[in-house]
């Protein structure tokens, strides 16, 4: 098969699990928590790395934002060889106990985007694959048990503590069109997030018999008026933005399982 256009990757470039963060930055953090990493190519928002971890190979590839340009990277990728994709990201909580720098794993995403309308009606589900949800359900059960261990012993450092949400989030595609009215119609729904890229990720795995899942960490709380970038220099607060390691060690440990 050619070089896919937009990846710059072609068969054999890739592995057969991909981790598929937004931002290209954080290919780099995840590669950062490997044991070896090689970049295979970069082009606008996509930075496409190769990396080993505990002796699992993997795929790291961003998607930058939203759904259009997650699907281009998950289409590209299928077609040459992925058939495993976990959405390392951030999302903002829309219930007033989920706290910044808390995870949330997500059961299924709310469609509303217009991407996925292009595959199909929506009336289908997005939802993740359930090996790859139990494995970061899993993952994250490990991760807590690991930090509680370390606090017993008095060790100190490292990401600061978090809890771990299960349920449904939403995948929107107006980031600065999220009103008070949506935000309370999430919020009464059970909706425990929104974020803008995991519903295409879950549509076109579940199509194309691919598995698909998705891990976030919170930046900020729509319920309680907070988000990121607000009253800091830097996109996330510090609380996300340390806990994105945790959210990545869950993700790899995940992955070994896969």
């Amino acid at each position: 098969m050619a070089k896919q256009p937009h990846l710059l990757v072609e068969d054999g470039d890739v592995h057969d699990v991909a981790l598929v963060p937004g931002d290209p930055g954080r290919v780099d953090r995840i590669a950062d928590h490997c044991d070896e990493a090689t970049e295979v190519a970069q082009n606008r928002e996509y930075k496409v790395v190769n990396a080993t971890y505990e002796g699992r190979d993997l795929t790291i590839c961003s998607t930058g934002i939203g759904c259009p340009s997650a699907t281009i990277a998950v289409e590209e990728l299928s077609n040459v060889g992925v058939e495993t994709f976990v959405r390392v990201g951030t999302t903002g909580a829309l219930q007033s106990d989920i706290e910044i720098g808390d995870m949330v794993v997500a059961t299924g995403a709310a469609k509303d985007e217009g991407t996925t309308k292009r595959y199909e009606a929506v009336e289908y589900p997005a939802v993740p694959d359930y090996e790859v949800l139990s494995a970061l359900v899993d993952g994250a059960e490990a991760n807590d048990e690991r930090a509680a261990g370390t606090a017993a012993t008095g060790a100190s450092g490292g990401a600061a503590s978090h809890d771990v949400h299960v349920g449904p989030i939403a995948s929107d595609d107006a980031f600065y069109a999220e009103t008070d009215e949506y935000v309370a119609d999430w919020e009464r729904a059970g909706i425990l997030a929104v974020e803008m890229e995991a519903a295409a990720v879950f549509t076109l795995a579940r199509r194309k018999g691919l598995r698909a899942g998705a891990i976030c960490t919170v930046d900020g709380n729509l319920v309680e008026g907070t988000q990121k970038g607000e009253t800091e220099g830097e996109e996330l607060p510090d609380k996300a933005r340390n806990n994105v390691a945790r959210a990545i060690d869950i993700t790899l440990d995940a992955v070994t399982t896969l």
